[in-house]
């Protein structure tokens, strides 16, 4: 019988869970998903392939899995960064800048563009998940244009617009340059939408 890690079988599985998830996500940096085997994640993580099984059937449920974590997590870090701001106008500006220092790994991994290989049923899963990011996005715009600090607008496709802006940046990793380019997406995002303030 496999070491049990943690104090009970619960927290065993949630830490193998992260261990195949940080896997993952370590080797989708370097290669395109279509690449890797569900063997070397295994290995990856220090588990052993059987044990993968345990969890997921195939590495498209273990991607699927992992985009629900990264999801979940996400969205719990941006609804606590807007809880306290009342003003659509700088709760655009913090969903901006939580957006634009977001790595997703799976979107931004090597190979083919994960929308060609994964199967019908999958697509539309991983799309459930931008939908629950993007109706942050339209409340804050509804917000806006019902208290006047935006103009009238079609907000699904300026909620389309946004996040396809923000979702295709690659943001730098040097300090300098990446103030630099998540300033210029703040500011470039508030006067696409036509805000009056574009400057903090």
């Amino acid at each position: 019988m496999p070491k049990i890690i943690g104090g009970s079988l619960h927290e065993h599985r949630a830490q193998t869970r992260q261990k195949l998830f940080a896997a993952l996500s370590t080797l989708m940096t370097d290669r395109g998903f279509d690449t890797i085997t569900l063997a070397e994640i295994a290995s990856a993580a220090g588990v052993g392939r059987t044990a993968v099984y345990n969890h997921f059937p195939d590495k498209e449920a273990m991607l699927l899995g992992f985009i629900t974590h990264e999801t979940t997590q996400y969205v719990a870090t941006l609804e606590r960064a807007l809880q306290d701001i009342d003003d659509p106008v700088e709760q655009l500006r913090t969903y901006v800048r939580q957006q634009a220092r977001l790595k997703r790994v799976f979107h931004l991994a090597p190979g083919p563009d994960l929308r060609t290989i994964l199967s019908r049923p999958a697509q539309s899963r991983v799309r459930e998940h931008a939908v629950v990011v993007e109706n942050i996005l339209r409340h804050i715009l509804e917000e806006g244009i019902a208290r006047g600090e935006l103009p009238e607008q079609d907000v699904e496709v300026t909620v389309t617009l946004v996040n396809a802006c923000l979702s295709g940046r690659v943001i730098p990793e040097e300090p300098g340059a990446r103030g630099r380019a998540i300033d210029a997406a703040e500011t470039f995002v508030l006067r696409a939408v036509g805000a009056d303030t574009v400057a903090a």
